[in-house]
């Protein structure tokens, strides 16, 4: 389970940190019991993020099941992707 305040939290971090390699270990390491991954975000289409920013977007990851996928329930979210948005 990933709250609704933990998502926020993590928000903020990234939005002060900047998007890197390095705030996702610093991620990784503050919150151990979250998978993170990093990608762009217009490599998920047709998604709703369950919080966005004019440089990211986040997305919940339901692990429960042989395969991830994303979702928007955070009662089963076991992950993170934070999608970078680019400027056309």
């Amino acid at each position: 389970m990933i709250t609704v305040e933990q998502t926020r939290e993590i928000a903020g971090k990234i939005a002060q940190l900047g998007i890197n390699e390095s705030v996702l270990a610093t991620l990784r390491q503050a919150y151990p019991g979250i998978h993170f991954t990093y990608c762009m975000d217009d490599d998920i289409p047709n998604n709703e993020p369950v919080l966005t920013h004019d440089d990211f977007n986040l997305y919940l990851v339901d692990g429960r099941e042989h395969c991830l996928c994303l979702t928007d329930n955070p009662e089963v979210a076991t992950g993170i992707v934070v999608a970078e948005i680019i400027p056309d």
